[in-house]
């Protein structure tokens, strides 16, 4: 397995901010991929220009006694695209996409998304987790994720705050001490 250089995994960079401007005609879908094929698929997205969000967080491997960098996806499996008709056309006839989902709420989901891509840009370590849990709902007031909304949950004596994507059915979840978060009504 080859380890690549970083990539971009916006297109646009500025895609989770103004998807509203690129057109009324797109909407936005998850695009289930064949096993592997994530990265593949965003950079044939890229060659077309095709509005796309792979959220990628860095992993450190042992490769033949070298500690290397490498970049894998958030949610294994999982390409988003936002997109006209004739762009998830294509994206399906890659061969690299199993299902396309369409999300039931664009805008939801573009929110949950950049709450995502500030949990990645804050650099802490972030744990996948694959259900909703039942939990207080909380906003962080203070602090680098000052405004971010999510639910409290424990896990192994710790307070976690879990940020969903609704559409995927899965959550990011990391550490966060109770006097950060206040209760939202």
């Amino acid at each position: 397995m080859p380890i690549l250089a970083a990539q971009r995994s916006t297109q646009p960079d500025n895609l989770l901010l103004i998807w509203q401007q690129l057109g009324a005609e797109r909407r936005w879908y998850a695009l289930h991929t064949r096993p592997r094929q994530e990265k593949a698929l965003s950079r044939q997205l890229l060659e077309r220009g095709v509005p796309f969000y792979l959220p990628l967080v860095g992993k450190k491997l042992l490769v033949r006694g070298k500690c290397l960098q490498a970049y894998i996806p958030l949610f294994p499996g999982y390409v988003f695209l936002f997109g006209s008709d004739a762009e998830r056309h294509f994206a399906l006839t890659t061969q690299r996409v199993v299902q396309c989902v369409p999300a039931p709420d664009g805008a939801e989901l573009a929110r949950e998304l950049r709450e995502l891509q500030r949990l990645i840009d804050t650099g802490a370590p972030l744990t996948v987790e694959q259900r909703l849990a039942p939990g207080q709902r909380v906003e962080v007031r203070s602090g680098p994720l000052a405004g971010l909304v999510g639910t409290v949950l424990k896990r192994h004596g710790e307070s976690r705050l879990l940020v969903t994507v609704h559409l995927l059915q899965q959550s990011l979840s990391l550490a966060i001490e109770d006097y950060l978060v206040r209760p939202l009504d």
